[in-house]
C-alpha cells in the first residue's frame, strides 16, 4: 500500500481525492494528522499554489503530497473570484464559507444575462516527493454557466450554482461518479494517477 498525503484542509476536496484515486489502494494521510501548520497560498496562479503546497507539506511531513489548487472562473467577472474562490466572501468583507461565497456571486452577476452567466471550474494538481521536489503537475477544467439560485444538496463550494448545461444539472446535483467523471478535479487527477502509481513507493508490509 503506497503512503500519500492530501494537502488540503478542506474535507470536500480530500474526499474527492480519496473516491478518485482508491481508498483501498492508499494510505491517506492528512495536514492534522502530522500536525502541520495550513500553508498560505501566496501564488497568482492555480498552479503556483498546487506547487507550493505540495512541496511545503511534503517537506514538513517528508511524505509525498498531493496538493490542488482549484476555483471557479466567471466570464462576465473578469475570471473572478479565480485563485481567491474558497475565500472570496471573506477578502471582500461579505462573510466566510461556502452560503457567503455563493451569495456573493448571486449578488455580483444579478444584472447579467443568462446568456453572459458562462463560467469554469479549473483545477492545478501537483504531486511533490518527500524532498519538496514536484515530480509533475496537472491540469482540469470543465465549463459552465452559473445560475440564479443554487440546485443539488451534492458537492460542495460553488457547486450548487454551477450548471453543466449538457447534462441538465448542477454538479450539486450530480452523483459523486458522476462529477468525477466530468468534473475538473477528475480530469486531473485522472492525468496524475499513472505518474503516483509509477513513482510513489509502496511501503512495507
Amino acid at each position: 500500500m503506497r503512503e500519500l498525503l492530501i494537502a488540503t484542509t478542506n474535507a470536500g476536496k480530500a474526499r474527492e481525492f480519496r473516491q478518485m484515486l482508491g481508498e483501498d489502494r492508499i494510505a491517506w494521510l492528512d495536514p492534522a494528522s502530522i500536525g502541520a501548520p495550513e500553508v498560505e497560498e501566496t501564488g497568482r496562479t492555480f498552479r503556483d499554489n498546487a506547487c507550493l503546497k505540495a512541496a511545503a507539506y511534503a517537506v514538513q511531513s517528508g511524505k509525498w503530497t498531493i496538493a490542488d489548487d482549484s476555483g471557479l472562473e466567471v466570464d462576465a467577472l473578469g475570471g473572478e473570484p479565480g485563485v481567491f474562490s474558497g475565500r472570496w466572501a471573506a477578502i471582500n468583507g461579505a462573510g466566510e464559507g461556502d452560503p457567503a461565497n455563493n451569495a456573493l456571486l448571486l449578488q455580483r452577476l444579478d444584472a447579467v444575462p443568462d446568456e453572459g452567466r458562462s463560467a469554469r471550474f479549473v483545477c492545478s494538481l501537483a504531486l511533490s516527493d518527500p524532498m519538496g521536489r514536484i515530480a509533475m503537475t496537472s491540469f482540469g477544467c470543465v465549463s459552465g454557466r452559473i445560475l440564479r439560485k443554487p440546485r443539488g444538496s451534492n458537492g460542495f463550494g460553488y457547486d450548487p450554482l454551477f450548471l453543466i448545461d449538457s447534462l441538465g444539472k448542477t454538479t450539486a446535483e450530480l452523483a459523486p461518479q458522476e462529477k468525477h467523471r466530468i468534473s475538473h478535479r477528475g480530469e486531473a487527477l485522472r492525468r496524475l494517477r499513472q505518474l503516483i502509481d509509477q513513482h510513489l513507493p509502496a511501503r512495507p508490509v
